[in-house]
């Protein structure tokens, strides 16, 4: 196979009659036929013009060394198995193209086209890698993280400065969760290709002690499913119950043992359906950071929970609320740092709450949300009874309303702060009951936690001897007060419904949002498939 990645030795030969030396000479000598074709075939300005301006337009791929044969057969495989990674086959470049051209090339000037087509193919296949093949704020207008991403020049000189090809195998990003994504993936895959898991459940309500067809039917799926161990059982016994709960607890849903129409619902997808949402998740864990903090904060919305992570270890969790699933007040992706925390918050009501619930209802009467201060431009309460307030719109609108620290506080007790255009941020809550809830998308944006005085004793614990009485005594006070944060924490608000857990079981979450959908359609359209199946 080596021999295909190999340039015509008849190239080699006249390349030395006509230029007196080696390819790899002319190559060096300035003005040569090469040297021309580079410039000519690299776009002016570009990343790649740049990176062969500076290296003396010297050859890193078609040179007839060793090091250059093996280079080019590693990026042929690479480009040949792009689908490895779920990424696009083809990737916006022809494979056999490229080695037909290399075959056939019969001259330097062959040579140097040869040469950029390669780097060109290299870049791109480089940065879908790297940074993953979609643009996210293409996609949905949630999707706002902002993407690391190399220049060609900078893909092409860490090939150059690698030892070997090694620079191809820190492409990927080098995290557990991915590793452990690709491993779920290539299971599934083989699942998909051996014809799923089989025939569903009937929708119903099963539970312990139920006999019949569908106890039959349920047992059998959660047996292929890896969840229930061979058994010829008829009945919802104790074995099936734990099972359904085992399922339960890998899909995010209350473990109540009960197959209900949602459990059974989840049950039913298909292995192609998880397949799916494996390779999203490839491609959202090629968004993220490489570097996400030795602590880190870990919000995933789809599995409505917020994490401490310690060197790579969680150490907090807690149930969180999300942005409910309307356009305006959905939860955004993205990541910052967290400063500080306010205790006794204030709450600012938002313009877009003010202008689109509040105007509504104090044009009705002028004394409703009297639990909500107004104020003008200037920070003085304004007499609600001096003002007519039907004379506004959303525009013109010119006070601001605040709701001052209570216990009723639309924002609770304590607010954790990494200002960012989006006003998001995360905070406790009057509203408990919600944490119950199995599907938890209530907010207007910003990420409610059902344990913010724990998740501020965890935080604090890295700068104070006693935290929960540090928070406590400032607590008391009443006043709002701003406790900065001596090490800024990296804080992640992500959007997985495929992840691997601690113990390496696979999650699975819904799509709230449906925006892992969007997703797989644009890496659909991109040239993404899922393989075929066989049988």
């Amino acid at each position: 196979m080596r021999a295909l990645y190999r340039l015509p030795k008849s190239l080699i030969f006249a390349a030395c009659i006509t230029a007196s030396a080696s390819v790899a000479s002319a190559q060096s000598a300035p003005g040569t036929a090469f040297q021309m074709a580079v410039a000519e075939f690299a776009p002016a300005g570009s990343g790649l013009a740049e990176f062969y301006r500076t290296n003396a337009f010297a050859p890193i791929w078609v040179g007839d060394t060793p090091e250059h044969e093996a280079r080019r057969a590693r990026l042929i495989k690479a480009l040949s198995s792009t689908n490895l990674h779920g990424l696009p086959e083809g990737g916006g470049y022809d494979v056999q193209s490229i080695v037909s051209k290399m075959q056939d090339a019969s001259s330097l000037r062959d040579l140097g086209a040869v040469e950029i087509e390669l780097s060109r193919a290299f870049v791109s296949y480089a940065s879908d890698l790297f940074s993953g093949a979609l643009r996210p704020a293409q996609i949905d207008d949630g999707l706002v993280r902002k993407v690391s991403r190399r220049s060609a020049n900078d893909h092409l000189q860490g090939l150059l400065n690698a030892e070997g090809d090694a620079y191809f195998d820190l492409l990927a990003p080098q995290s557990t969760q991915y590793r452990a994504l690709m491993k779920q993936k290539i299971a599934l895959e083989a699942l998909v290709n051996q014809g799923g898991w089989g025939t569903g459940v009937p929708v119903g309500k099963l539970e312990y002690g139920d006999t019949g067809p569908n106890v039959i039917k349920l047992r059998n799926r959660l047996i292929t499913m890896g969840y229930l161990s061979p058994t010829a059982s008829p009945e919802f016994d104790e074995a099936m119950l734990a099972a359904v709960k085992d399922f339960q607890q890998a899909h995010g849903l209350a473990t109540d043992g009960v197959a209900g129409e949602g459990t059974i619902a989840e049950l039913n997808r298909t292995a192609s359906e998880r397949l799916k949402a494996v390779y999203v998740a490839l491609e959202r864990e090629r968004w993220l950071p490489r570097e996400r903090g030795e602590r880190h904060i870990l919000v995933n919305q789809a599995d409505f929970s917020a994490k401490i992570v310690d060197d790579g270890r969680v150490t907090f969790e807690t149930r969180a609320v999300i942005g409910k699933n309307v356009h305006d007040r959905r939860s955004p992706e993205f990541s910052d740092e967290m400063e500080h925390m306010v205790i006794n918050p204030s709450w600012y009501v938002p313009r877009s709450i003010i202008t689109k619930e509040y105007l509504p209802k104090l044009q009705s009467n002028p004394n409703a949300v009297g639990h909500i201060q107004i104020t003008d431009r200037s920070g003085r309460l304004v007499n609600r009874g001096a003002v007519d307030f039907t004379q506004f719109n959303t525009r013109n609108f010119p006070f601001a309303m605040r709701q001052p620290p209570s216990k009723s506080n639309a924002l609770g007790l304590v607010k954790f702060m990494f200002p960012n255009k989006y006003n998001i941020y995360l905070h406790d809550t009057p509203q408990k009951s919600l944490f119950a809830r199995e599907t938890r998308a209530f907010s207007h944006g910003c990420i409610r936690l059902a344990q913010p005085f724990e998740f501020a004793y965890a935080l604090l614990a890295k700068q104070e001897e006693d935290p929960k009485a540090f928070f406590h005594r400032v607590l008391a006070s009443g006043k709002e007060t701003t406790v900065p944060l001596e090490q800024h924490v990296p804080v992640h608000l992500i959007y997985r419904t495929a992840y691997v857990g601690p113990k390496g079981e696979v999650q699975y979450r819904r799509d709230v949002y449906d925006r892992d959908r969007k997703i797989w359609d644009a890496l659909q359209k991109a040239g993404v498939a899922l393989p075929d199946v066989q049988g």
